[in-house]
């Protein structure tokens, strides 16, 4: 209650929650029954029995929740009580409760079922942070800046060029999310052991429609103790976790008061101090930096998890039900939050254009390959390193120092040393990145990702 608001969202505790766990697991059965009555293996009255039970509000979480701790798993309180209820109803169609079914195959059939609303808010906010740093790079394709590397000023760069990275590994986390969701958002309906036995030759018939009654894809066979599709899923979300931190991590360095080129959109009362009214402090940027540093273990928990015992594992299963919510809700939390501070995140360009202007020592590097084509690289190297040098101990602009330079001026004419101490090369550069990103994440130019 004090922290779902700021580090998960509502729509994702709501997919996520108990009841919702519950009401997937009585998805599955009362889609089963269906399966099962359109197959004639079980009585149509039963099957509408069992469907009108599966009312998810009729269920106490907190007696399902004690039962299952003397169970094992939720879903054997959850099939009893079910089982009573249509028993009172009709004590014949109770036989047909859960027929040939595993536990197993309605806590994961019906987490998967959760998984993909989840997923839907996740893809929706995706879209939406990927559209924003469409229009970011678009805008500010030739808004300069200083390019940091290890921290420290390196060449100029554009705000655009800086967006453009970030867009490219969005998208490259969007499509590759979506592969993940598609292997693992299927039906899992497997019996005991995997095989379907207890349906005799009818397993794989009843697998096909239940599938069809859950909209869900159906595998060639039960993953019970194979765990690759829900890990793999946790591995594509956690890297979407950490691209949105790298984001995050930018944008809270950009807004540091020695820096101040960039800040979260402000809002009353937004990342205001509780003792000094001058802080503005980068809230969603923490959110964000939070879930970065909190998705690993749990992903790597997941991992853990793979190495299963023969058809049905012991704990490696039992790991994963709050480990891959958790990464789903405190993930959505990070991405929910840079995506509404992309959408209205505030740029100092005047700010920007002044630190680009008080250090020109970030053209060291362009001097040097102009020098380098007439004196060779070594010669112009050392030539230039010593002209900072001099430029730092004496407090000179570097300009001047390679200006009073008797082999600078017999190389390069007046001219040609002004066009190198601007930033016009690099921003040409920079916005040549910008339109290879925008053309190969919108190949449409302006569309939405779809």
């Amino acid at each position: 209650m004090l922290f779902d608001p700021l580090l998960s969202t509502p729509e994702l505790e709501r997919a996520l929650s108990d009841r919702a766990r519950v009401a997937g697991m009585l998805r599955f059965e009362a889609a089963l029954a269906r399966a099962e009555a359109s197959l004639g293996l079980i009585p149509v009255e039963a099957a509408e029995g069992i469907a009108r039970a599966c009312d998810p509000a009729a269920y106490d979480l907190t007696q399902l929740g004690s039962r299952a701790a003397a169970a094992g798993n939720v879903a054997i309180p959850l099939v009893a009580a079910l089982t009573e209820r249509v028993a009172r109803d009709d004590e014949r169609a109770a036989e047909w409760v859960h027929y040939g079914a595993t536990s197993q195959d309605a806590i994961d059939t019906g987490f998967v079922l959760q998984l993909r609303e989840a997923l839907s808010a996740w893809r929706d906010d995706l879209n939406a942070l990927q559209t924003s740093l469409q229009t970011i790079a678009a805008r500010e394709s030739r808004t300069p800046m200083v390019a940091r590397t290890w921290l420290q000023h390196a060449v100029p760069t554009t705000f655009g060029r800086k967006a453009a990275g970030w867009l490219s590994a969005i998208d490259r986390c969007r499509r590759a999310l979506a592969v993940a969701e598609s292997e693992a958002c299927v039906l899992q309906f497997g019996g005991a052991a995997g095989t379907l036995a207890g349906l005799g030759e009818h397993g794989a018939a009843v697998a096909e429609a239940l599938g069809a009654e859950l909209a869900l894809a159906v595998p060639p066979a039960s993953w019970h103790s194979e765990r690759d599709r829900l890990t793999a899923l946790a591995g594509a979300l956690g890297v979407v976790v950490g691209v949105t931190g790298k984001i995050a991590r930018d944008v809270s360095l950009l807004a540091q008061s020695e820096v101040a080129e960039a800040a979260e959109p402000s809002e009353a009362a937004r990342g205001s101090s509780s003792t000094m009214p001058q802080k503005r402090n980068p809230i969603a940027c923490s959110v964000a930096l939070a879930a970065a540093l909190r998705v690993p273990g749990l992903v790597a928990t997941m991992f853990a998890g793979l190495p299963q015992e023969h058809e049905r594992g012991l704990a490696g299963w039992q790991a994963e039900w709050e480990t891959l919510p958790e990464i789903l809700r405190v993930g959505g939390g990070a991405l929910r939050a840079m995506r509404h501070t992309i959408a209205g995140l505030q740029l100092d360009r005047a700010r920007m254009g002044r630190q680009l202007s008080s250090d020109d020592a970030i053209y060291a590097e362009a001097m040097t390959f102009a020098l380098a084509e007439r004196l060779g690289r070594i010669k112009a190297h050392r030539l230039v390193a010593n002209a900072l040098a001099q430029a730092q101990a004496t407090g000179t602009r570097l300009r001047d120092v390679l200006a009073a330079d008797a082999v600078v001026r017999e190389a390069l004419g007046p001219a040609q040393l002004d066009a190198l101490f601007s930033p016009e090369a690099y921003v040409n550069a920079a916005e040549a990145v910008v339109h290879r990103v925008l053309a190969h994440c919108f190949p449409a130019h302006g569309r939405e990702p779809a």
